[in-house]
């Protein structure tokens, strides 16, 4: 049957993608499903990080810090810039062409594969039969002896501050501004909010950051958050904690935003530009049938167990639409877990392993559990701590701001968790995620020779504090909880 295939992936982001390919490899006959086109009408692969998330938000990041660094750092290398000047329409136009690049990609990696590339909606039906439902109109039925859901995520709206696409935009309109506003503001200071606060502002923006939550960075280990607050403050970044927004008025092309603040007292402030950053959540209109069998979970989330099976035989589902952090590694590593379990192997994935970072400048990055969750657990622990300050490689990059924190068991002195604010900390957290993976102590990571001068012996130093054993800095007894 021409409309028959192994394995059928709805969505065609991070996850849905890798799990495509990954399935074809395995023999599969596979399709994948996707409704995003470009204006010309073509099929546009990459989903939400591709397009508007991880790639282009990393292109602007890169690029702003690059003007941030030659207008305001190179003067302590003894580099004189005058005069240097942003052209902003030249730096978007690069990210658009990064993403074209990309997305592109996909589907010339789908025909090496063998992957059928399906454009339009994608509707799950009873009997892991997909519906779709085509550009022009037209509706046809494909059958799948697997289905494999990776529809993905959408940014949170609130009614509090409506989204109008020219003013007050969502985190896809902030990657389109033609000029760096005057004043810019940001509803909420996490992860997505801090990234497109920090491009705008190094490109001349006063920001304004409005987080409802008293704490920073509430998930993360708070000695980190503290630290990167700072740091992210004397930058710039007016980060306001507390501050819960009641309303939002445009008028003459400018927002004004009420809320009330963490002392209870309703202000106002008034932004060129504002950014709705409020969260994202799972993308599930129209996706599946009320006879589907696949069952969804108090807040929204497509339930599946620990392997990503749903409760219908045969349909999978994996990535943002599932339980778990809305990061692509993390759907990807699914995508590659499912398509791999359909072929008949028995793949896991470590969930206690799963790498977060926020690409600010310093990057924010950590791996395993904060030292509040070890604590909450009644776990005994110990910590060490090793600043970029005392590491070489950071003082002649002069990248000082930051440190490096790794958590063990107090006994058996196993990795617990790592978390980083600081220079490459997205590179150098990846390497305790390995080390985690394979059951390693502190003193494993202690005993194995690091190259030096490198940041890297950052986290060298940090496993050899976690004993009072630290060369490049005075130990302090052992911090056991």
């Amino acid at each position: 049957m021409a409309n028959k295939f192994d394995v059928i992936v709805i969505g065609s982001g991070p996850g849905g993608y890798v799990a495509a390919i990954r399935a074809a490899q395995l023999g599969l006959n596979t399709a994948c499903v996707e409704k995003w086109q470009s204006d010309d009408g073509k099929v546009v692969n990459g989903g939400t990080c591709l397009n508007v998330g991880c790639i282009p938000s990393k292109a602007l990041l890169d690029s702003s810090y690059k003007y941030h660094e030659a207008k305001d750092e190179l003067g302590v290398h003894g580099i004189d810039v005058s005069g240097v000047k942003i052209d902003v329409p030249a730096m978007i136009a690069r990210k658009d062409t990064i993403v074209k690049n990309f997305t592109g990609n996909i589907g010339m990696l789908f025909k090496q594969n063998g992957v059928t590339s399906l454009q339009g909606h994608g509707k799950l039906l009873a009997g892991r039969k997909v519906e779709l439902h085509k550009p022009d109109g037209s509706t046809e039925v494909y059958e799948a002896d697997n289905v494999i859901i990776a529809s993905g995520s959408v940014p949170v709206n609130i009614p509090v501050a409506q989204i109008d696409n020219d003013v007050v935009v969502d985190s896809t309109g902030a990657l389109q501004f033609e000029s760096a506003p005057k004043r810019l503001g940001v509803i909420g200071a996490g992860v997505i909010g801090l990234e497109l606060g920090s491009v705008w502002s190094r490109l001349g923006s006063e920001v304004v950051c409005l987080e409802a939550l008293d704490t920073f960075l509430a998930v993360m280990d708070q000695q980190i958050a503290k630290e990167t607050k700072k740091i992210l403050t004397k930058q710039g970044l007016d980060i306001r904690l507390g501050c819960r927004v009641t309303g939002t008025e445009v008028k003459k092309g400018k927002a004004t935003v009420t809320f009330v603040n963490n002392e209870g007292a309703e202000q106002q402030e008034t932004f060129d530009k504002l950014i709705v950053c409020v969260g994202r959540r799972p993308f599930t209109e129209d996706l599946l049938s009320a006879d589907s069998g696949v069952n969804l979970d108090e807040r929204g989330f497509i339930y599946v167990n620990d392997l990503c099976s749903t409760d219908a035989p045969g349909v999978w589902a994996i990535g943002d639409v599932v339980r778990g952090p809305m990061l692509a590694h993390k759907a990807s590593e699914e995508g590659i877990m499912v398509a791999e379990r359909i072929a008949g192997q028995k793949t896991m994935m470590n969930y206690d392993v799963i790498p977060n970072v926020i690409y600010t400048h310093p990057e924010v990055a950590s791996v395993g559990r904060t030292e509040e969750q070890v604590k909450a657990d009644g776990e005994p622990y110990k910590v060490g701590v090793f600043p970029f300050a005392a590491n070489g490689r950071a003082v002649v990059s002069n990248e000082t701001a930051g440190m490096v924190k790794i958590i063990a068991h107090e006994e058996t002195d196993r990795i617990l968790g790592c978390h980083i604010v600081g220079p490459s900390a997205a590179d150098l957290v990846q390497q305790v995620a390995i080390a985690m993976e394979f059951g390693s102590t502190a003193e494993d990571v202690g005993m194995t020779v690091f190259a030096h001068p490198t940041l890297s012996e950052s986290v060298h130093e940090a496993a050899l504090a976690v004993n009072g054993h630290a060369i490049h800095i005075a130990n302090r007894r052992p911090r056991k909880k």
